[in-house]
């Protein structure tokens, strides 16, 4: 038997990917915060059997649909791995936060898992760890998984503006990033810790027909040149403007979807008011992002950590489904 335990991050988009192509090729550019404190916890335990079959526990408890969503991702893999449907696999995975609830559970999970391979395959082949491969890897089960491999600003999806951009798999931002927009917080708000009522699959796949989605990518691509601009300046209020924007634009193209979809909550948009008020109010660098699902990812430099917590605290936390929000860090 062969056993590796490893854990892998969340990440959270800056420039949002939505949309892509067949064998998880995004429809445009993206580029991320990778964090530390969202992980996946996954022990991979690989027997060799005749008999090819995978069993997945999350959290404890035997999980058959993911299990099988797993078996047809080795089965795709294949190519890639030879050595993947030699063995019988049981695998353990859980997370630090909500499954399913829109904090990239699946980039995390598939990461953990293409770390995993790769693991497996340096030890049975005698050869190093090729994070590049696990990347590539990762990027077939969940598009934005690939760029969980990396720590700090992370780059995926070719664009004329970022060198050595690929759509295959994810690179560190290559280029000099100002402190300040480097040590960063994210504080996640979990405003509805419940499934999404559409998946991010399904919300991908409605993008082939938004009558908005070819000018989407051609604005996504090109903000990468006003992106690069900002991080080497340090830019802050540019920066958040950005990133706001970029927020809403992914939930404008859900609700511009046939069929249309809406993913925040009430309280989601009670966050984001909250925080405008406050950043009007204080002139503090107080912003805020979202992924494909309700909660609220609230970014601030470390050097107002203090403040902003305690804005959350009096302010937000009472928009929380359960007065619950995870506090976490820019892995750099």
């Amino acid at each position: 038997m062969l056993s590796f335990t490893e854990t892998c991050p969340s990440n959270i988009a800056l420039i949002k990917y939505w949309g892509k192509y067949a064998n998880q090729i995004p429809a445009n550019a993206s580029i991320s915060y990778t964090l530390t404190e969202s992980y996946t916890k996954t022990t991979f335990q690989a027997h060799e059997k005749e008999s090819f079959d995978v069993k997945v526990y999350l959290s404890g408890k035997e999980n058959s649909a993911f299990a099988e969503k797993i078996k047809k991702y080795f089965i795709s893999i294949q190519e890639f791995v030879p050595f993947v449907l030699q063995y019988s696999y049981e695998i353990h995975t859980e997370n630090t936060f909500p499954h399913s609830s829109g904090i990239a559970s699946s980039a995390s999970g598939f990461g953990a898992i293409a770390t995993c391979l790769m693991r497996m395959e340096s030890e049975l082949n005698q050869s190093e760890f090729d994070v590049k491969k696990a990347s590539f890897l990762a990027r077939l089960g969940s598009g934005s998984a690939c760029r969980s491999l990396y720590k700090g600003l992370v780059v995926w999806g070719k664009n004329e503006f970022i060198e050595g951009s690929s759509n295959e798999y994810a690179i560190s931002y290559p280029y000099e990033v100002h402190s300040e927009l480097l040590e960063f917080c994210d504080s996640i708000l979990l405003v509805h810790e419940g499934e999404k009522k559409v998946s991010s699959t399904v919300g991908h796949n409605l993008m082939n027909n938004n009558p908005y989605a070819k000018v989407r990518f051609e604005q996504a691509n090109a903000l990468f040149e006003v992106m690069k601009s900002i991080l080497q300046s340090g830019d802050i209020m540019e920066f958040g403007s950005l990133i706001e924007s970029e927020a809403l634009t992914l939930h404008a193209m859900m609700m511009a979807s046939q069929p249309y979809f809406v993913l925040m909550q009430p309280n989601t948009l009670k966050t984001l008011d909250a925080i405008w008020n406050f950043r009007q109010e204080t002139k503090l660098p107080l912003f805020f992002t979202l992924d494909a699902g309700a909660n609220v990812h609230i970014l601030y430099p470390k050097n107002i950590e203090n403040k902003a917590k305690s804005f959350i605290e009096s302010e937000l936390l009472q928009l929380s489904e359960q007065r619950k929000v995870i506090h976490d860090y820019v892995a750099i």
